[in-house]
């Protein structure tokens, strides 16, 4: 990013501004760094964007906006949307954390660019971090998913069970495999009763889990064939 894209970014007040060089600056580089910054930005943001929920979403229940604002303001989001701004090249970082490409690292992305939402807040108030904000996120804000599809394979399934009036599904570890620090799961899935059963490995139980769960609901919500 280039200074002309920081200042239409930030606007040509901010830029240079100490705020936003402090917004900039990984712990790595000095002893006033962006922290306390990505502290309050991360609150800012929360709060920008489950007002945006709140207002677009009015029949959503605390669940489904709870999911969406998570989908929205997690680090990788965060990450990724740093990286359209070439915001890396601006981060301040040490020697150490230059050498090991910590300009490309997602939480030192994903922190910078809270900081700076903090900095904006801090000279602009909440009307200018909302606008910043909504700014950022405007295309992920308009192409949000249904909050169903956000759920977890292993709730969904509870629930579709659950609808459907059939027994909740029981989980067995079957095997684990491997050395401690690259063990493999094994793991069975049933619904009693139902002759629905799926097995699926994974780096962990929980992962092996959510695989199991999500075979079930693949065959379970596949196509009907059609009647002859």
């Amino acid at each position: 990013m280039s200074r002309a894209s920081l200042e239409r970014l930030l606007g040509p007040d901010l830029v240079g501004d100490a705020l936003v060089e402090e917004a900039l600056t990984h712990r790595s580089a000095a002893r006033r760094h962006n922290e306390r910054l990505e502290f309050l930005g991360d609150a800012v943001l929360e709060l920008v964007v489950s007002e945006f929920l709140y207002r677009r979403f009015p029949t959503a229940d605390e669940g489904d906006l709870s999911r969406l604002r998570a989908h929205l303001v997690r680090k990788e989001t965060l990450a990724a949307l740093s990286r359209e701004l070439d915001l890396g090249a601006h981060v301040h970082l040490g020697p150490g954390e230059r050498k090991s490409g910590g300009h490309r690292r997602d939480t030192i992305l994903a922190d910078a660019l809270e900081a700076l939402i903090g900095a904006v807040y801090l000279r602009g108030g909440l009307a200018a971090a909302r606008e910043f904000v909504l700014a950022l996120w405007r295309p992920r804000l308009e192409a949000l998913p249904d909050a169903g599809s956000l759920k977890d394979p292993k709730t969904r399934l509870q629930e579709l069970l659950q609808a459907r009036r059939l027994p909740l599904p029981e989980y067995e570890l079957l095997e684990v495999r491997g050395a401690e620090h690259e063990r493999s799961f094994h793991v069975a899935c049933r619904v009693p009763g139902g002759g629905m059963e799926a097995e699926a490995w994974g780096s962990s139980r929980k992962r092996a889990e959510q695989s199991c769960a999500a075979a079930l609901l693949h065959r379970i919500e596949g196509p009907t064939p059609r009647e002859p």
